[in-house]
């Protein structure tokens, strides 16, 4: 199971930030190339500056977040399609990390660094991650303001009840992930844990993340209430960018390099996670969790399809069959809507 998360992390994280993309009906194509890039400008300022652990971090997470700052505003601002947008940052940001890197892997060259994607959290750090969860979960329940009383939860069918139980249970639910991390959790598992639950958080328990759900369900309707849809649309692309970021230094730590061509194909991989977990490509529909699950399911089918010696084309048709299946289901049901 620690395997298998670690296998998921990656996904989950890249997930967390598409499914807040997809809420409010863009999309995000370049999220596989920013990997690769973050993860690439990360090792080259250990190489080239001698920096430590923490500025490699900051470096990818910031070089993600302005990768998202600059696709947001020709989204936003600029009125180009999120679609073409990210489209060209697929091929643009891969094309910049084989530029800067000249064509060539570089390993790893500090070691803490390398320990993010690769060494396990031991026993008391677990717990004491743990107790913190619990303790802020409890806090939440307690000092939280409900937001049934807000008019576009009303729009959203999210009623009293709804909302009353989801405080209720939340303090369970992050118990539960939380004991986990007891039993050798890897590190990147726990970054998943903690990347889920501030998503979570944010998505349901925060005015931003209502609005999000307004602006995917009627942005016109949005719009006259009020809500600023540029700038929260700009505020969901720096998101995912700056957790691109994050997960691109867990990719590169756990493959012990970074390589120009790191990251291939994890946008898709993400959006199937998030359509899978039950967002819906129009927006308007979909939840964090629903989506680190999909991650899960993604992660637990290429994991037993490698065991059982499946060809790899055979694998490339299995998980675009089930991509093309979840969205259709999700068509239908619109319809019976």
């Amino acid at each position: 199971m620690s395997n298998l998360i670690r296998q998921t992390a990656v996904t989950g994280i890249l997930s967390v930030g598409m499914v807040m993309v997809i809420i409010t009906g863009q999309i995000d194509l370049s999220v596989g190339s920013m990997v690769g890039f973050a993860g690439m400008a990360a090792v080259l300022v250990q190489i080239w500056l001698h920096w430590g652990l923490v500025p490699s971090l900051l470096t990818a997470v910031g070089v993600g977040v302005l990768v998202g700052l600059f696709q947001g505003w020709l989204t936003a601002y600029a009125q180009i399609p999120s679609f073409i947008v990210t489209l060209g940052g697929l091929l643009a940001w891969r094309g910049a990390a084989k530029g800067i890197s000249g064509g060539v892997t570089f390993p790893i060259s500090v070691q803490s660094f390398r320990a993010l994607g690769q060494a396990y959290l031991g026993n008391t750090t677990g717990l004491v991650l743990m107790v913190l969860a619990v303790a802020a979960s409890v806090w939440v329940v307690i000092h939280q303001k409900p937001f049934a009383e807000a008019p576009w939860v009303a729009t959203m069918g999210n009623g009293r009840c709804g909302v009353s139980h989801t405080r209720s249970c939340r303090a369970g639910c992050c118990f539960c992930s939380r004991v986990e991390l007891l039993f050798r959790r890897a590190d990147s598992g726990a970054c998943l844990c903690d990347g889920r639950s501030g998503g979570r958080f944010v998505t349901q328990n925060t005015p931003f993340g209502r609005y999000l759900y307004a602006i995917g369900g009627n942005s016109e309707a949005a719009k006259f209430s009020g809500i600023n849809l540029r700038s929260h649309i700009l505020m969901t692309f720096c998101i995912i960018g700056g957790l691109a970021g994050v997960a691109g230094v867990i990719y590169t730590a756990r493959v012990g390099s970074a390589g120009p061509d790191a990251g291939t194909l994890l946008e898709l991989d993400a959006i199937a996670a998030c359509v899978i977990g039950g967002a819906s490509l129009m927006g308007g529909r979909g939840t964090v969790l629903g989506a680190c699950l999909g991650a899960l399911f993604m992660a637990s089918l290429d994991n037993g399809m490698s065991l059982k010696n499946v060809p790899d084309f055979i694998q490339d048709i299995i998980k675009g069959a089930i991509l093309v299946t979840a969205v259709g289901l999700d068509v239908v049901g619109r319809q019976r809507d």
